[in-house]
């Protein structure tokens, strides 16, 4: 970006930052509780191909494309990862984020371990936080309590849950990882993990 098209509210503080973390471990809440409590940080809003849903908004929660639009975007080179969950894509748009880096903002994507490891890949200053249960045990609980899917899903989401938690280990994409025991303490320890990270790249 030339100095002439800078905002004075861009500095050059730019990183990005992944949260990833199984289905029903509370990373979506720990994930805006990051971003409520960093005043530069800004959301990238995944493209999917995923059916929207009555609770979803369109430009919050997702962009929501075609199989057709999303390959084109593939094709195109027009994203920074994607992967496919459960028979839907997932991907991030690329310029908008290099955009925001441009300004100095935390960039805060909610990704899974694929996505995580392909951004890596291409950006390895990235910060990767994954968000982990207490136990299994209560990941299972956790996921049975939200009483929105069958028990054959939730077993399949339980399995998968657990594979990530393997790989996101072993895979090296991620930085720091966070127990999500209490959600008031994790919150307060992402929040400081990503504040010490911007400093720590400030020195």
């Amino acid at each position: 970006m030339t100095p002439e098209r800078r905002l004075h509210t861009d500095t050059d503080d730019g990183m990005l930052l992944m949260i990833s973390g199984p289905s029903g471990v509370g990373k979506t809440t720990i994930t805006r509780g990051v971003e409520r409590a960093i005043p530069d940080s800004v959301f990238s809003v995944s493209a999917t191909t995923r059916d929207k849903t009555e609770a979803d908004v369109e430009g919050v929660d997702y962009r929501f494309v075609s199989d057709e639009q999303f390959r084109a975007m593939i094709d195109s080179d027009a994203l920074l990862e994607w992967a496919e969950v459960f028979g839907k894509r997932y991907g991030t748009p690329a310029a908008w984020v290099d955009e925001q880096l441009s300004r100095g903002r935390l960039v805060i994507l909610e990704i899974d371990v694929e996505g995580a490891r392909q951004v890596k890949a291409k950006m390895p200053e990235a910060f990767g936080l994954f968000v982990l249960p207490p136990s299994e045990d209560v990941l299972l609980g956790r996921l049975r309590s939200r009483r929105r899917e069958s028990e054959e899903l939730i077993q399949r989401r339980f399995r998968e849950a657990k594979r990530e938690i393997r790989e996101a280990r072993e895979c090296g994409a991620y930085d720091a990882f966070v127990v999500n025991d209490d959600l008031d303490r994790a919150i307060s320890e992402a929040v400081e993990t990503v504040r010490g990270a911007r400093r720590a790249r400030r020195v």
